[in-house]
């Protein structure tokens, strides 16, 4: 405790000298940093070393160090202080033949060469968060086709849902019932996107169609022509106006809103592009592939900074964290969190036993997958805890197989949760206001396999 204060002293003294000039030697100091330094680094393997004369001196120097009293000792003593300090400091680190262990020393480990090495306790995981459980509150029918994509309006007012039925219906979010039914596809709707700053909604389709909606006129205003094949996801970009949108021909095609023109065609995939999401900071594109890869692009060159390898199966969802700089990706049996602005890995979370095909994540923590069997993971994205699992069950009218969950978003307060299904429902969930720690307490069994590379 003393000496990590007298570092601050130190350190305080030090910013406030004249900075034209190196500060003074101060002996105390020093010979404090060489006991220090070798207790620190040396302290697993100091029973191994034989107690010399030295051994005892330097200790015995260091306990002055820590006592205020004896200050004025150590200061008249501090040249030979430090000689000894030093020997110390390199008898403890020549060379020497292997040293016999003791019994007790059953956590270290001598090599031939004298190095030692000593286990070291693992790190405690931590704690998760507690969230309530989530329940259906509401399904919605009207679709007669698979609901393939959702999005929410950035006034939280309405969301929208394209459909296999070739069909983009809107619907009222706080009543579920149906607003408008927009016409135009004329093959399914994969993606939709609603501009935070116009009042447009851009949707993508099967039939390689790239259209640009008014919501005033409620009719198509601008096409995208350029992709060769089904057109399965689109993004806006939070800031600039450009859209990018991606599908079966593997490249991302970024978008002029306003004259239709192509900027980039980010082309480095090998096979269908299924995810694509755009953000303000760098890296602002990100696209995951059927090629079991992940790419973060360079938007100004239209280069790929970087390409995750991690999955081993089709990368079929990816998701952002609305607060933190991470994003998460899910594909068969795992779901990845990654670090921007590299990419780098964070943690697999696993358990789903499908392929995932859709992820949403809100602003209180909160990750849910859904998968092709129906089944819905809830879980902390902190520590990756699955604090609940869910089975969409199938809607009478429909096949018991078509339970499958195609897409999934939170709207804007993130306090519902809405599901496009392949029963053609739209289901909206809610968490369990009568729910509390006591009655859904967290099982917490950090798994110690969690730390293993993936």
């Amino acid at each position: 405790h003393t000496l990590v204060f007298r570092s601050l002293k130190r350190t305080h003294d030090l910013f406030i000298s004249d900075h034209n000039e190196l500060p003074p030697i101060d002996q105390k100091a020093h010979d404090m940093c060489l006991a220090v330094k070798a207790k620190d680094q040396f302290q697993p393997i100091l029973h191994l070393v034989p107690k010399t004369d030295v051994n005892q001196s330097m200790s015995s120097k260091h306990k002055d160090i820590g006592n205020e009293d004896k200050s004025d000792e150590i200061e008249s003593n501090g040249e030979n202080a430090s000689n000894q300090s030093m020997v110390a400091y390199n008898e403890s680190y020549l060379p020497k033949a292997a040293p016999t262990v003791p019994s007790n020393a059953s956590q270290v480990m001598v090599l031939s060469s004298g190095t030692t090495i000593v286990q070291r306790k693992p790190a405690p995981m931590p704690k998760p968060e507690w969230h309530p459980p989530w329940k259906l509150s509401r399904v919605l029918s009207g679709h007669i086709g698979w609901v393939r994509c959702l999005t929410v309006e950035p006034g939280n007012e309405w969301f929208a849902s394209g459909s296999n039925d070739r069909i983009i219906k809107i619907w009222d979010l706080a009543s579920g019932k149906l607003k408008l039914s927009l016409t135009g596809h004329i093959s399914g709707v994969r993606g939709l996107a609603v501009s935070t700053r116009q009042p447009y909604l851009f949707s993508c389709g099967e039939d390689k169609m790239v259209k640009c909606w008014d919501l005033e006129y409620n009719k198509v205003i601008r096409h995208y022509h350029g992709h060769l094949s089904g057109v399965y996801t689109i993004s806006l970009h939070p800031t600039i106006d450009i859209l990018v949108t991606a599908g079966r021909d593997s490249v991302a095609r970024v978008w002029d809103m306003r004259t239709k023109a192509q900027i980039h065609a980010l082309s480095g995939h090998s096979n269908t592009i299924s995810s694509v999401l755009c953000q303000s900071t760098d890296p602002q594109v990100i696209t995951g592939s059927h090629d079991t890869t992940i790419k973060l692009w360079d938007l100004i060159a239209g280069k790929a900074r970087t390409t995750l390898t991690h999955h081993k199966k089709s990368v079929r969802s990816l998701v952002i964290h609305p607060k933190l700089n991470v994003f998460a990706s899910g594909s068969f049996a795992n779901l990845k969190q990654w670090c921007f602005p590299d990419g780098k890995f964070i943690q697999n979370l696993s358990g789903h036993n499908a392929i995932v095909n859709s992820l949403a994540v809100n602003s209180d923590g909160v990750l849910v997958s859904g998968a092709d069997n129906g089944s819905m993971f809830f879980w902390d994205w902190r520590t990756g805890y699955n604090f609940q699992r869910t089975q969409a069950a199938a809607q009478p009218g429909s096949i018991e197989s078509e339970n499958g969950i195609f897409a999934m978003t939170f709207d804007q307060s993130s306090s519902r949760l809405i599901t496009g299904e392949a029963d053609k429902t739209i289901k909206i969930y809610k968490e369990d206001d009568t729910a509390d720690e006591d009655s859904h307490p967290i099982n917490w069994k950090p798994d110690i396999l969690k730390r293993k590379r993936y």
